[in-house]
């Protein structure tokens, strides 16, 4: 189905056709009349299938410009998701001048974040710590807020914000339509879906093998003395210019970064610990190009939109399948052929195996050769 087809005020139409979209993805088609007819949602749909204009659209659409007080909430596990939620929907809004969003998160400054709702906005991007600091002290107002969105629901929920988000939704009375969007269905987002939603509309979105993103992906058995060397001389070897280097603990990606300065490599990482400030600065000089190298744990790339990443390096196993999956779509975006490497130890054989065969990914083994020359490995 196409944007023309659907029934849109003007000025969105407008939106869409700016940023390019012509035809609706299947979450779109399937959550956006259900949305715009006040029923509840839950939908599973995977990373990457365009569910921020799924509920964007329908949440502009049911706000008053008129009125100059919150009625939409959106709730994202990260600051990078909130900070991407509110750029899509800028977008969105972008014939709609009257329409105001502010996004509210730990980090950063938040007398700022208390004038900005003071100026009036008509939709909150939050995490769910910040926003209830904000209800607490009772900067926001929260009595005409009838949308609630909980993006990434099921991240959200297993990060320790179970709690926050139950506190928000009993304080904010006035709700009248709650959506949840997720790549899994776990025990959380049921129980959510059970305490606060009235007949939920349910939908499921598989992945379609031809909107996938091109990604050849390899693995490399190799050592923790030689991981570093390995993964440097890949580098090297293929003349990769953008890279994302994927680490479980956020002390493995500082150590990273600076046995990877050692080696003359410009290289920085993402992690918690770093103020918004920082997080920002670094993220901006890896989108220009500055940076080269960027390592990230995978709470900290959640929300990272960079187009045009060549190659994806999984330094540390994942903890979880579905990490695997979120990392290496991080390449292979824009049309363009990604590569992904999977770097193991033999220790690690039969969890990798396992992770594989769950995520249905193929991945070639390749090997160094004793003149450092790759060629095919076993697995």
């Amino acid at each position: 189905m196409n944007y023309s087809e659907l029934t849109l005020p003007e000025a969105l139409h407008k939106a869409v056709d700016l940023m390019g979209f012509t035809e609706m993805t299947e979450v779109q088609e399937k959550a956006i009349p259900v949305m715009l007819a006040g029923r509840d949602i839950i939908a599973k749909a995977p990373t990457g299938t365009g569910k921020t204009c799924a509920f964007g659209i329908p949440v502009i659409m049911n706000v008053d410009a008129q009125i100059k007080k919150p009625q939409a909430l959106i709730m994202a596990p990260t600051r990078e998701l909130a900070q991407q939620i509110t750029e899509d929907l800028k977008d969105l809004a972008h014939f709609l001048p009257e329409i105001h969003v502010v996004t509210l998160y730990g980090g950063a400054n938040i007398m700022r974040q208390i004038d900005a709702l003071k100026k009036g906005v008509q939709i909150i991007v939050a995490t769910p710590g910040r926003m209830q600091d904000h209800i607490n002290r009772r900067t926001v107002d929260i009595s005409d807020i009838k949308t609630i969105v909980l993006d990434e629901a099921d991240e959200m929920l297993n990060m320790g914000f179970y709690k926050d988000v139950r506190k928000i939704l009993d304080t904010i009375k006035s709700k009248q339509v709650l959506a949840m969007f997720s790549a899994t269905i776990s025990r959380e987002v049921m129980d959510i879906g059970w305490l606060y939603q009235r007949d939920a509309e349910e939908i499921t979105v598989q992945p379609i093998e031809n909107s996938q993103p091109k990604i050849k992906q390899y693995s490399i058995l190799t050592t923790g003395r030689n991981k570093l060397a390995d993964m440097a001389e890949l580098i090297v070897k293929n003349g990769y210019k953008r890279v994302m280097v994927f680490c479980n603990t956020k002390y493995t990606t500082a150590m990273l970064a600076n046995q990877l300065a050692d080696l003359n490599f410009h290289a920085d990482c993402l992690h918690g610990d770093l103020s918004q400030v920082e997080r920002n600065k670094i993220m901006g000089e890896f989108k220009a190009g500055n940076i080269p190298i960027l390592i990230a744990t995978d709470v900290a790339a959640r929300g990272i939109d960079v187009s045009d990443v060549d190659v994806v390096f999984n330094y540390d196993v994942p903890q979880s399948n579905e990490f695997y999956t979120h990392r290496i779509g991080r390449t292979g975006r824009a049309k363009q052929e990604g590569v992904a490497y999977l770097l193991y130890t033999k220790e690690e054989r039969q969890r990798v195996r396992d992770m594989l065969r769950y995520t249905r990914n193929e991945v070639d083994p390749i090997a160094f050769d004793e003149d450092r020359n790759v060629v095919a490995g076993e697995f």
